[in-house]
């Protein structure tokens, strides 16, 4: 396992021999967000200035967890735990107080790898291969007696039976196949929430996304055709505002304008050059991430309009494959990628146009396909000088690394 520090510019890491193997991760072979295209060199990098306080961040991997002998998808921190869905379909919980113990608890077992998970109250929403969205109900008052129990499959029967005996519920997905509008016809990718958690979006690679009550798991909307190839991420904006990524090569925009029944349009973001995998948004929601097969973080800010269209301000450059997945916690801003490695930026140092690249993580042996991260509020090194995170990063090696990175606060220097 190596740990690499990073002084910038980011200089290139050569990967093991992993590299020179290609690990697809979508059904269709011309939208693999595992290949790797050529950077953008038209925007310019904001990772250019050079920071002492790099040489005293500390990045440890203090965990290795290896659930089993799948590939993990999907990792989300909740209070106290953290859950993980594989590529055979398991979902698992952690203790993130033991973390220093490989046991984990199987929560439920299902016939499609999970590809995304969120958590709302004391459910868990996992999206599947299968085109289907599953429903967990979680008792955590217990550790040792932890119970998990599904309670839906999304569409619901009381969502799809009306709908059978209408011919206008039904759109049509293949040349001779048709579903009612509340299926997705292809895997969902991702899953995100609303602020106020009353609303669930997912996004598949049928192109469409939908929204879902969270009370009562009603379909609302489909958004059909809303992009000309697969979805591969979406986020929400605090203020409402749906921002979608897709292999088609866009970011689009979305917005339930007031009075208007459905999302519409609201702006089409076309910086990248190749497939978007990942989106995310800075912990204040000013700043938006997106990630793509071109190698290049985008830094996106709101433009002056008021609405959600954004304003591409640079890019982030390092990893010399494919972006696959990003994770924000406070200032830091993480990135995994193909290369099997994690890049660890600082956001707002100088100014808030300006990162640093404090590190490149390496350990893992194959892609890392998930990041999830927060402050770590109960680091034993925990100081009025230094700021703690923990980042989780889940592989297609099928193992879990924990990693505890301390920084120096500006201030402190």
């Amino acid at each position: 396992m190596g740990l690499v520090p990073c002084p910038l510019p980011c200089s290139t890491y050569s990967t093991e021999s992993e590299s020179n193997f290609s690990y697809h991760l979508h059904s269709d072979p011309s939208t693999s967000s595992i290949s790797s295209q050529p950077s953008l060199p038209s925007v310019p990098s904001l990772s250019r200035q050079v920071l002492q306080q790099t040489q005293t961040t500390q990045l440890n991997c203090i965990a290795t967890r290896k659930p089993g002998s799948a590939c993990v998808c999907s990792l989300v921190l909740a209070g106290k735990f953290l859950y993980t869905g594989s590529s055979d379909g398991e979902i698992r919980s952690w203790s993130c107080r033991d973390i220093s113990s490989n046991t984990s608890k199987p929560l439920a077992t299902t016939n499609s790898t999970v590809k995304s998970l969120v958590i709302v109250g004391d459910k868990i929403f996992s999206a599947h291969q299968d085109h289907k969205i599953r429903v967990w109900q979680v008792n955590t008052t217990n550790e040792q007696k932890f119970k998990c129990k599904c309670i839906a499959t999304l569409p619901t029967l009381k969502d799809r039976f009306p709908r059978l005996f209408f011919p206008n519920s039904y759109v049509q997905v293949r040349r001779h196949k048709k579903l009612t509008w509340v299926h997705h016809a292809d895997a969902i990718s991702a899953l995100a929430v609303s602020k106020d958690e009353s609303l669930l979006y997912s996004a598949s690679w049928d192109r469409t996304f939908k929204i879902w009550r969270t009370s009562d798991f009603k379909c609302l909307e489909s958004v059909s055709n809303a992009h000309e190839d697969a979805i591969n991420a979406i986020v929400v904006s605090n203020d409402g505002f749906v921002y979608t990524g897709s292999a088609d090569k866009k970011i689009k925009v979305w917005k339930k304008l007031i009075g208007e029944k459905h999302h519409t349009l609201v702006e089409s973001l076309e910086k990248h050059k190749s497939a978007v995998n990942a989106l995310a948004f800075s912990s204040d929601g000013s700043v938006l991430y997106s990630g793509a097969c071109d190698r290049s973080i985008l830094v996106w800010e709101r433009d002056n309009g008021g609405g959600g269209g954004m304003d591409v301000v640079g890019a982030l450059r390092g990893h010399t494959k494919a972006i696959l997945c990003l994770a924000v916690a406070g200032n830091l801003v993480c990135s995994g990628s193909a290369d099997c490695s994690v890049r660890i930026w600082r956001r707002g140092v100088g100014d808030d146009r300006s990162y640093s690249c404090l590190g490149v993580l390496e350990g893992h042996r194959r892609p890392v396909k998930c990041l999830t991260a927060a402050v770590d509020f109960d680091g034993d090194d925990r100081s009025d000088c230094v700021n703690s995170f923990v980042v989780y990063s889940g592989s297609l090696d099928c193992n879990i690394k924990v990693w505890q990175i301390q920084v120096p606060l500006v201030n402190s220097i």
